[in-house]
């Protein structure tokens, strides 16, 4: 799935350039377990499936490119594997200070990951009839005409087809995020690079604002606020909202970049698709002030547990825990394929998409082989959360490394291997039931 030209930077690069977690050999000591998990029996995981799932998470921390890497896996509801490994602070490549545990509490941010948790506010209020998905952005931003701009939908930034992938930098000014401001003198810097709907071109921080602008606009509230009035707070969640409160700014583990130091043409890749030179846009992340703000396409901050419990909720329908968020036709809707195996303009490879989450494959997936029914959302780098109806799994998976290519990329493809062969098919799926 890798770029060709991602492939050839990394050919060029030299031995010493790799940045590595110093292991121990002994992972007990920096293990955390929850005492959320329950007898994976009664969950319907295969005979000593948990385990064969650790020790493939272990292998892949193994590999020196995670400072942290925190799992939850569900099935059924039931959590069957909650665990944490490594450091929240200090743990980073090269670093000798004092180190803190990582626990299965530890919020991280998931990046990219944050856009699935957007898009669930967008598809909830279109059910509720505050939007609709075929509108127009400038029936609620007006400002957003021009520069062939005036006929993308709702839609069509939710799939990644509105033709606006890049972000002016200043988008991203720390000292501006909590303005609303920002965004109306933003807007008219994103020119359409293509005709709406005519291609795939990934948006990386773009239409997270849009969107987020838009709820603002259709509710009154920011998206912020809604999401904690309308699902996080009636499901009891502690975390996985956009920012955090600055007196939690300190909860929150850092991340840090590992793996091989990027060159041209990799470096340059890197850039267009994420906006940022890697080694700045990670030293952006762990700033208090992105810490704080929102930013709805990059900055929700959560734990593993979290956010597989999140996918849960899609997963079941939109009822957890008796409580109804969403009917399950909302959600059935927002899974539908926009793109199969569309080539990414700004990703470099072919993804599947719907309506604002990333859906997995039958032989190349994200979430592992034969997931075609599977969704959910990548986040910068190697941090995961699918779920994947057919198998009645939910996963969370955080890590703290930003590491592009590297030694660790069999052992993540056999991690999400694992996963789903330990989950056996079922026949009639929650989500999909009258």
């Amino acid at each position: 799935m890798l770029n060709a030209s991602l492939q050839s930077g990394v050919a060029r690069l030299r031995p010493n350039l790799l940045r590595k977690v110093s292991v121990p050999r002994d992972l007990d000591d920096i293990t955390s377990v929850s005492d959320r998990e329950t007898d994976p029996a009664e969950a319907g995981i295969r005979d000593g499936g948990v385990d064969r799932i650790w020790a493939a998470a272990e292998k892949l921390f193994r590999t020196g490119m995670y400072p942290s890497l925190s799992l939850c896996v569900q099935r059924e509801g039931r959590v069957v594997l909650d665990r944490t490994l490594g450091w929240a602070r200090g743990g980073g490549p090269g670093e000798h200070g004092e180190r803190v545990l990582a626990t299965t509490e530890t919020p991280f941010c998931v990046f990219s990951a944050s856009k699935a948790i957007t898009a669930t506010v967008v598809h909830l209020l279109a059910e509720r009839g505050a939007l609709h998905l075929d509108d127009r952005v400038t029936d609620y931003l007006p400002e957003f005409a021009g520069g062939g701009r005036d006929a993308i939908t709702i839609a069509q930034v939710l799939s990644h087809r509105a033709g606006i992938p890049q972000l002016p930098r200043d988008m991203l000014d720390l000292e501006r995020l909590e303005d609303p401001e920002r965004i109306l003198e933003a807007i008219p810097k994103l020119r359409s690079v293509h005709r709406p709907g005519a291609a795939v071109a990934y948006h990386t921080v773009t239409g997270g604002f849009v969107l987020g602008e838009i709820v603002h606009r259709a509710t009154g509230d920011d998206i912020r606020t809604v999401l904690r009035k309308e699902i996080l707070e009636p499901l009891g969640f502690r975390w996985t909202n956009f920012g955090v409160d600055p007196e939690d700014v300190d909860e929150v583990g850092l991340c840090y970049p590992t793996g091989p130091k990027l060159l041209p043409p990799a470096s340059s890749f890197a850039l267009r698709a994420l906006g940022l030179p890697w080694d700045e846009l990670v030293e952006l992340c762990n700033d208090p002030r992105f810490l704080t703000g929102i930013v709805p396409a990059a900055n929700v901050v959560s734990t593993a547990y979290e956010v597989s419990r999140f996918m849960d909720l899609l997963r079941a329908g939109g009822t957890l825990d008796g409580v109804t968020v969403m009917q399950p036709r909302t959600i059935r809707h927002a899974m539908v394929e926009t793109s199969y195996h569309q080539f990414d303009r700004t990703l470099g490879f072919p993804l599947r998409y719907s309506y604002g989450y990333m859906l997995g494959a039958k032989t190349l997936s994200l979430y592992g082989p034969d997931t075609d029914e599977a969704f959910g959302h990548l986040g910068f780098m190697n941090v995961f959360m699918w779920a994947d109806p057919r198998r009645e799994l939910s996963v969370g998976l955080l890590t703290s490394g930003k590491v592009a290519v590297g030694p660790h990329l069999s052992a993540l493809w056999q991690l999400t291997r694992r996963i789903g062969r330990e989950a056996p098919k079922v026949d009639e799926p929650l989500l999909y039931r009258r």
